[in-house]
């Protein structure tokens, strides 16, 4: 009985790893087509907008400058903003624009987003990479401290931003003129993220505010990662986590309500 319950999971399992994989080939012919570099504008995009922002920083100097490295600030603030910005941005109207494939009785909308949400997660990672080692063999950036710790953080703001893009998929749903907020929201929440400035510069009693934002937790997690004792880093790990568990839960609690509401036609 336990061999049988085993081996069905295992085949349930396998067909949806083939159905999300499937759906992840779709979007990036959909998106991207089959001429030029095609799906390798998944990684150049963001490497794009990553280099003219390290290029820019280190032109004007920043007046932080004198505290730590510009460019290796300013990577492991912009390149989460980026994992941050590309998973929860393309969470408004996503479940309608992924209607279409419902006609295929073994898809389901997770599916389709999921899919959607590992592309964009896979495409600013492998960026991330290869900004880095580009920097790195330059000697613009030094090794990475804790490898543990950076890849941790870094996982739990992809993880963020799917619970977020997942709440925001719903409620798009719902009320079509709210996907019209969704990019303003973004910008306003970036100047007290931590993207360009770390917990430790500010006044004590503007740290203490600032922690509560789980955004905040995991770029000082990630910058920890990066230089590990080299800087001072404020964050809680499991607070950051907590927030993507409840967050998690809410979408999937919501999605399974509003399943009601979106149709073939």
């Amino acid at each position: 009985m336990v061999e049988w319950s085993i081996r069905n999971l295992m085949t349930g399992a396998g067909v949806q790893l083939r159905i999300v994989h499937g759906l992840m080939v779709r979007d990036l012919m959909l998106r991207y087509g089959r001429d030029n570099i095609g799906f390798l504008w998944v990684i150049v995009e963001p490497m794009i907008l990553t280099g003219l922002v390290l290029f820019m920083y280190a032109q004007f100097r920043a007046g932080y400058t004198q505290r730590t490295n510009v460019i290796a600030m300013v990577l492991t603030g912009y390149m989460p903003l980026t994992l941050w910005r590309h998973t929860s941005g393309v969470g408004g109207l996503l479940l309608r624009r992924s209607v279409n494939v419902l006609y295929h009785r073994h898809i389901t909308l997770l599916d389709a987003f999921l899919a959607r949400m590992i592309l964009e997660g896979i495409g600013t990672t492998a960026a991330l990479l290869m900004v880095y080692c580009i920097l790195w063999s330059a000697g613009v950036v030094g090794t990475i401290h804790k490898p543990g710790h950076l890849l941790a953080a870094w996982l739990l703001l992809w993880w963020l931003g799917t619970a977020v893009a997942l709440i925001l998929a719903v409620i798009t749903e719902i009320n079509e003129g709210l996907e019209r907020f969704i990019q303003p929201l973004q910008y306003m929440v970036v100047p007290l993220s931590g993207v360009f400035f770390m917990v430790d510069w500010m006044p004590l009693q503007l740290q203490k505010w600032l922690v509560y934002n789980p955004l905040t937790n995991c770029i000082e997690f990630f910058r920890d990662g990066f230089f590990g004792n080299d800087v001072m880093t404020h964050y809680f790990p499991w607070y950051a986590v907590n927030w993507a568990l409840v967050l998690t839960w809410l979408g999937l609690g919501m999605l399974a309500r509003s399943r009601g509401r979106i149709s073939l036609s």
